[in-house]
């Protein structure tokens, strides 16, 4: 399959009138697959409608069936089509953060495709706020289900080039957007209880919404890895690099002596830091992410970083660990993942 790719500045304006957005959409429309950003990640689309189109994504994401996806739409009266009921405090936060990184579970209707949403009787919705997925979900007239558009397990695609390294071939295309910001997936809320619970915490934090709704849960999976996760792209490993990733929760001093300790072995040693601390050790390759007084930064990076240290010979990396407070919390739910829950405690 020959993947084509269509650049669209997104600072240009009426980006749904270039002939690019107008031949992604058709394909879209023609129940194939095609590459988006978003102001999180790259999502893989297709029609949600169409049990055939969203098969597609599956495959060329070598993703379990079983795992739910997220259904992307451009206008909020598409909701009409694929949801069963809005809740007041749903109106609250799409009023608030919509379109923007966040991505809200409600009773669905049968419009959704059965493979979409895994045999649940609730469907995932968003809205993104990046304007090329604006202008190509409005393009395109139906909802799309979109989930990272990387192979299943690796780092989730930040830009359209890490897109082409994983899927390059298994799809039809890929709209260039440039890099997105935000860095981490939509948060995830589950607005079918009756105090919404945060199934994948994101771009939108705990402390935004309680200060405009009240009391907000957190889903006892993302705590206890023992229990089974509710929400769509959190059920496998995943965004994990080549080499084996540690988190190391002490002082910098703490770390460098484990990086000593692995290259005591023979092994090569690659540290994940940021900007602040990277004269702090000495290893055999050293990536910075961001900076630490303003984890926004490191949760942009993040992806990025790991699928860098793919570039590089090393056996193990080493990383430093983070605060888990506002957008630190998905910060950490990312990493930990990516490290198949392995840490070093001083």
């Amino acid at each position: 399959m020959n993947t084509k790719i269509w650049s669209v500045d997104k600072e240009m304006k009426n980006q749904d009138s270039y002939p690019q957005i107008e031949e992604a959409s058709l394909l879209l429309r023609n129940q194939e697959v095609v590459a988006f950003p978003t102001e999180t990640v790259y999502g893989l689309g297709a029609d949600a409608t169409s049990e055939q189109a969203v098969d597609k994504i599956f495959k060329a994401k070598g993703r379990p069936s079983d795992n739910p996806l997220i259904v992307h739409i451009g206008d909020v009266e598409q909701l009409d089509s694929i949801v069963a009921e809005v809740s007041e405090t749903a109106r609250e936060i799409m009023k608030a953060f919509w379109p923007g990184p966040i991505t809200l579970i409600f009773p669905k209707k049968g419009f959704v495709a059965e493979n979409v949403t895994a045999g649940l009787d609730s469907v995932a919705v968003r809205m993104p706020s990046h304007p090329v997925a604006l202008a190509l979900l409005k393009k395109a007239s139906v909802p799309v289900a979109a989930p990272s558009a990387n192979l299943s397990g690796k780092p989730s695609p930040t830009s359209a080039q890490h897109v082409m390294n994983d899927l390059e071939g298994r799809i039809s295309g890929i709209v260039d957007g440039g890099t997105t910001g935000v860095g981490l997936e939509s948060t995830v809320l589950d607005c079918t209880e009756d105090i919404p619970v945060i199934l994948r915490p994101g771009g939108v934090t705990k402390e935004q919404l309680e200060a405009l709704i009240g009391e907000v849960r957190v889903d006892q999976a993302l705590k206890d890895e023992k229990e089974a996760p509710k929400s769509p792209g959190m059920k496998y490993t995943h965004y994990a690099p080549n080499a084996p990733l540690i988190i190391v929760k002490g002082s910098e001093k703490f770390l460098q002596e484990q990086v000593e300790y692995f290259q005591k072995q023979g092994k090569k040693v690659g540290v994940l830091t940021t900007h602040e601390n990277k004269n702090s050790y000495h290893a055999d390759q050293i990536l910075t992410c961001g900076y630490r007084d303003k984890l926004e930064t490191v949760a942009s990076e993040l992806y990025h970083v790991l699928r860098s240290f793919n570039d590089y010979d090393v056996d193990v990396i080493l990383s430093e660990s983070f605060p888990e407070h506002g957008v630190g919390q998905a910060l950490m739910n990312r990493l930990v993942k990516a490290a198949g829950h392995q840490f070093i405690v001083q």
